[in-house]
């Protein structure tokens, strides 16, 4: 099946920067799916450049059919910043409604604050907390950082809100996650709360 950088799904379009990732997470579908994800092939043969993806967005799948267009395949986005912000300058001056899906490290992956090159070009950004606490979530997602992930994403989503005008942090309903506590904290950063379910067999649609 050939790979695809580009792909629609619920009426949004998804763009798949990358399929590497600072973190494994035991619940990540990507290893579960084999990297399919409902009839598409994500498993990238190389990382596409901007010029690529934009040639995509002006022949095969234009923008303006879609509600959002959202940063996010089997991999990290963040890993490819100036490529993603060289895309999302593209659709902001094409009206596009632009979204980010990441597991909020990135000021962890540059050593600085990112987020305000992002000022004007992001409209929503959805970050991945995924538990109540660091000795949990250390054990869930498994990052490449490992102590101090945790309050890292915590600091990243509160940052968010200086750039980003959507804010959401979310969390998948696994066994062993308490999602009332989980709320709890995502309620403090004042941010908008949003649970994923918990996926084990693939799903076509």
């Amino acid at each position: 099946m050939k790979e695809s950088i580009v792909y629609p799904y619920k009426g949004n379009l998804y763009i798949n920067l990358t399929n590497r990732c600072p973190a494994r997470c035991c619940f990540c579908i990507k290893y579960k799916w084999g990297y399919q994800f409902r009839g598409y092939n994500l498993k990238l043969s190389h990382e596409p450049t901007a010029r690529e993806i934009i040639k995509l967005l002006t022949t095969t799948y234009l923008p303006e059919r879609y509600k959002e267009i959202v940063f996010c395949g089997y991999g990290e986005p963040f890993l490819r910043l100036n490529t993603l912000r060289e895309v999302a300058s593209w659709l902001k001056k094409n009206n596009s409604r632009v979204r980010i899906d990441t597991i909020g490290y990135a000021n962890l992956i540059y050593k600085r604050n990112i987020l305000p090159t992002l000022k004007g070009l992001i409209d929503a950004i959805s970050i991945s907390l995924n538990a109540e606490n660091e000795e949990k979530y250390l054990s869930l997602c498994r990052p490449k950082y490992g102590k101090g992930t945790y309050p890292a994403v915590i600091d990243f989503i509160r940052e968010c809100k200086k750039y980003i005008p959507e804010v959401t942090a979310t969390v998948i309903s696994m066994p062993g996650v308490d999602l009332d506590k989980c709320k709890e904290i995502v309620s403090s950063l004042g941010v908008n709360f949003c649970i994923r379910p918990y996926l084990t067999k693939y799903e076509k649609e």
